[in-house]
């Protein structure tokens, strides 16, 4: 009796050493799933019925072809370029329509993909051409264990930009508004920028919107990578997701999002990316200062209230000429998603206005 007695307080010991620090990352890394996160109004049924179709128009540009582990996130032709020194990069296009493209990004967290931005796509699909971009590190893109940055994010968007070769209005979803705004400054082809509750607008927290320490989050880093595998093994469940998602929306979170994030969460190579973007390291300090207050084009920024974001600098911003903001209420950080009619007419309103 005295062997079985000693394992059992070996074993008691043992979980003792694990407790504050791993819970802590377990519970950053699944806030992660949900920041800036929007996604579609679909059920799962109608979901796979989407994510498996494709539309039948013409070609797009000719661009890399290969093979994804997901299926499609949107109901349009999935599309690759290569990126110098990164890898392919996945988008999703439906050319029909006329009149100026639009492109769509999605945020980052630890499920990214075009999905977040279905919503959207489906307003505009067969009315002009849309696309979608997704960031290296996630969706269908490629996910090598590289060190991801806000440039690397940069260079993917402009190459987008001018893989469509013509002047476009650019749709960004939170952290991708940073990436959106940086580009903006550098790409004459970005004629106008929309931001969902973007990140970067309020003051500076010490939480994941920013790279707080000294050593700009390579510590962090450093530890979260230590338990990134079993972590992410915990977030990909659809209870620890469904969970955290909720708390981006007012009512229940999307169905069909649910099990995409699950799905792209999953995919090898899955963890490199979000825990960049956990340790800080995708965030800009001082982004309102260093990318909003600079970009020339016209903005509009869509938001309510967010758990995850903040808009202390908004007042501040929309002040500016070239800067709109539309209030969609009540939303929770979502509005493309439960208040899809809104956001269209925001939107629709924001480019029919004459631009200088």
């Amino acid at each position: 009796m005295a062997q079985p007695k000693a394992r059992q307080v070996k074993r008691r010991k043992s979980r003792s050493v694990l407790p504050n620090g791993l819970l802590m990352v377990v519970f950053a890394i699944a806030l992660s799933v949900v920041i800036g996160i929007a996604s579609a109004q679909t059920t799962t049924a109608q979901t796979t019925t989407t994510q498996t179709t494709t539309t039948q128009s013409a070609p797009a540009p000719a661009s890399t072809v290969r093979q994804s582990g997901l299926v499609n996130a949107v109901n349009a032709e999935r599309r690759y370029f290569g990126l110098p020194g990164f890898g392919a990069v996945a988008y999703y296009v439906d050319p029909r329509g006329a009149g100026r493209p639009l492109l769509l990004t999605t945020s980052i967290n630890a499920a990214a993909s075009a999905f977040e931005m279905k919503p959207v796509f489906d307003a505009y699909a067969g009315t002009r051409p849309v696309y979608v971009l997704e960031w290296p590190g996630f969706g269908s893109s490629d996910r090598p264990d590289i060190k991801y940055t806000p440039e690397l994010m940069t260079r993917a968007l402009a190459a987008m930009v001018q893989k469509i070769g013509a002047p476009v209005d650019l749709v960004a979803l939170s952290l991708g508004s940073e990436f959106a705004a940086r580009a903006a400054l550098s790409e004459p082809n970005i004629a106008s920028v929309a931001l969902i509750s973007p990140s970067g607008m309020g003051l500076r927290r010490g939480n994941s919107q920013r790279a707080a320490n000294d050593d700009g989050g390579v510590k962090l880093y450093g530890n979260l990578s230590r338990f990134g595998t079993p972590l992410f093994s915990l977030i990909r469940s659809p209870i620890s997701i469904r969970y955290f998602l909720s708390r981006s929306f007012v009512g229940e979170p999307d169905p069909g999002l649910v099990a995409y994030s699950g799905l792209s969460s999953n995919q090898p190579g899955g963890k490199y990316a979000p825990l960049y973007f956990i340790s800080g390291q995708l965030f800009t300090p001082g982004a309102y200062d260093t990318l909003y207050s600079k970009v020339t084009q016209p903005v509009l920024v869509i938001y309510d209230k967010d758990s995850f974001v903040s808009f202390e600098r908004l007042a501040e911003f929309g002040a500016l000429p070239n800067v709109t903001a539309a209030r969609i209420v009540p939303s929770a950080g979502l509005p493309q998603f439960e208040k899809t009619a809104e956001v269209k007419a925001a939107l629709d309103a924001f480019w029919a206005v004459p631009k200088p």
